[in-house]
């Protein structure tokens, strides 16, 4: 099997006579969280869709799980999950209930187990048996990402996991996705906010008008921006000074 779970090579894409990417190359080992930082309107939807089978590209390729997203897509979506950047659960059903009819729909042995466990490492399971519309948005989520978690999927995709959450909500949010690549998962994350990309990625690729302009650690992004000294204390540029510098040269040009 190969060591990147993904690998994306001249992916294309446009829509009418936008064309939203324009050669996008990067590739996600095994196991890792990977961020892809971008303003709205970089591309960053438009990538998760085709990984997931969701969109076809225009050209260029991209495998995950080592299959061809255009020609074998059964064998991508047996391997990945996604979640969107509006959780998708059933407002009607309890929180357990939401669990077991997906856990019914991967045809998993023991349903019922299947959403205990899931309920328990959620910390879902006092609100187990109230309908979903009672959640708060915190709740709402990790709700979300335990059902994409049914079936112990290998790469799983977050689309702007934390859009619309508040400051405690997203702290919990990192802490399980966290979690997810410390159990082996790999976890591509798509995000306009800096500090999340910082705080959990192993690699950041910045996404800007549909190209891949910088990508690396976080220590390589840094080592792209000019160090300034004041007095005898070396400022640390935070991702925000990073993206923003980088963004602006390329906008300069």
């Amino acid at each position: 099997m190969p060591t990147n779970s993904i690998q994306v090579v001249g992916l294309h894409k446009s829509y009418k006579q936008h064309q939203v990417l324009k050669g996008v190359d990067f590739e996600v080992e095994k196991g890792s969280i990977f961020a892809l930082l971008g303003s709205n309107g970089a591309g960053k939807t438009t990538v998760v869709k085709i990984l997931t089978t969701l969109l076809k590209q225009d050209s260029g390729t991209a495998t995950v799980n080592g299959f061809d997203v255009a020609s074998k897509p059964d064998h991508v979506r047996r391997a990945i999950s996604l979640t969107g950047q509006f959780a998708a659960v059933d407002e009607i059903l309890t929180g357990r209930e939401n669990l077991i009819m997906i856990a019914k729909l991967r045809y998993l042995k023991n349903p019922r187990q299947v959403a205990d466990d899931l309920l328990t490492r959620f910390g879902l399971t006092d609100a187990a048996d109230r309908r979903a519309s009672t959640y708060s948005g915190g709740m709402r989520r990790r709700l979300d990402i335990a059902l994409s978690l049914v079936g112990n999927p290998q790469i799983i995709f977050l689309d702007e996991p934390t859009t619309g959450l508040d400051p405690e909500a997203r702290i919990e949010v990192w802490k399980i996705v966290k979690e997810l690549a410390g159990g082996g998962t790999t976890v591509l994350l798509t995000t306009q906010y800096l500090e999340e990309a910082e705080q959990l990625a192993d690699r950041i690729a910045i996404l800007h008008e549909g190209k891949i302009i910088a990508s690396g650690t976080l220590s390589d992004l840094k080592k792209l921006f000019p160090s300034a000294k004041v007095e005898y204390i070396e400022k640390q540029p935070s991702l925000e000074d990073i993206f923003l510098s980088i963004v602006g040269k390329k906008e300069a040009k």
